[in-house]
C-alpha cells in the first residue's frame, strides 16, 4: 500500500467532517503536488493522532478534506528529554533541532547555564523546523518545545525521570560513557552544556539531585554534535 503523503494540522480529528486546510499546506497540495478531488492526504496534529481524509474541493489557495478515518497512536514508554544550552551559531542550531526530532526526542529544553552563548529564542521558527522534522520522518508526535531555563528550574520539571545524565568535559571530575549507562525502556534526561562547558558547581549540583556525569568519546565534541551523539545512542539503545 502507497504512502499517503503526510501534513501537520494543529487541530483535534473528528471522524467524517469536513474541513478546510491552512494555505500552506492548499497551495502544497494543490499546487506543487497537484492533487485532486477524489485523492487521499494523511493528516496528523502532533499528539498521537492520525487522519486519513479525501480531498473534497480544490482552489488555487483553499483545499477542503473529509476525514474518512482517524486512529491513535500510542507514545512509547521510553522518552528522551534533551536540555541544550544553545550555542549562537543559528545553522547548528536548526541542525539539532531538526535532526533530533527525527530521531524521536520527546522534549527540547534551551539551556541557559553559567556560560550559555545563546539568550534569545526564535520560538516560531523553531516550532516549523520541528513540524517539518515530523513531517519527514512520518511521526506522529510534535516534541515539546519548552522555554528557556535555568538548570535549578530543570531540576524541579524533571525531578521524577528516573535517568538522568550531564555531559561535560572538566578532567578532574570523574565520567562514565554514555553508551555504557544508558539502560533501555526509560524516561531519559540528558543536559548538554554549552562550548565553555558546564561549571564545576553546576555539575556538583546536578550529580546531588541524581545525575550520573557522562561521557560521548574520547574526542571533544562541539554542543550540537554532542546532544546528537546522545539522541543517536538512545535510539539504538530503545531500537526506535
Amino acid at each position: 500500500m502507497a504512502v499517503l503523503p503526510q501534513f501537520f494540522l494543529d487541530q483535534d480529528f473528528k471522524e467524517h467532517t469536513e474541513i478546510w486546510l491552512d494555505e500552506d499546506t492548499a497551495k502544497h497540495i494543490v499546487q506543487v503536488l497537484r492533487m485532486q478531488p477524489g485523492e487521499q492526504v494523511q493528516l496528523t496534529n502532533g499528539k498521537g493522532f492520525t487522519a486519513v481524509t479525501t480531498i473534497k474541493e480544490t482552489a488555487k489557495k483553499k483545499c477542503s478534506v473529509t476525514l474518512d478515518a482517524v486512529t491513535f497512536h500510542e507514545q512509547k514508554q521510553s522518552a528522551l528529554h534533551l536540555c541544550v544550552a544553545f550555542t549562537k551559531n543559528t545553522s547548528r542550531n536548526e541542525w539539532l533541532l531538526e535532526k533530533a526530532t527525527e530521531l524521536g526526542v520527546r522534549s527540547i529544553t534551551p539551556l541557559m547555564a553559567t556560560r550559555t552563548e545563546r539568550e534569545h529564542i526564535r520560538y516560531d521558527r523553531w516550532r516549523n523546523i520541528l513540524v517539518a522534522a515530523i513531517m519527514q520522518s512520518q511521526q506522529y508526535y510534535l516534541p515539546v518545545l519548552n522555554e528557556a531555563s535555568t538548570i535549578d528550574k530543570v531540576l524541579k520539571q524533571y525531578g521524577h525521570v528516573s535517568q538522568k545524565f550531564i555531559a561535560h568535559c572538566i578532567a578532574a571530575q570523574q565520567r562514565q560513557p554514555l553508551s555504557e549507562v544508558l539502560k533501555p525502556g526509560l524516561e531519559t534526561l540528558v543536559l548538554i552544556g554549552p562550548e565553555g562547558d558546564f561549571t564545576e558547581d553546576e555539575v556538583n549540583l546536578c550529580m546531588g539531585h541524581g545525575f550520573v556525569a557522562v561521557s560521548m568519546g574520547a574526542q571533544r565534541l562541539r554542543t550540537e554534535t554532542a546532544a546528537m551523539t546522545a539522541c543517536a545512542y538512545f535510539n539504538l539503545v530503545n531500537h526506535l
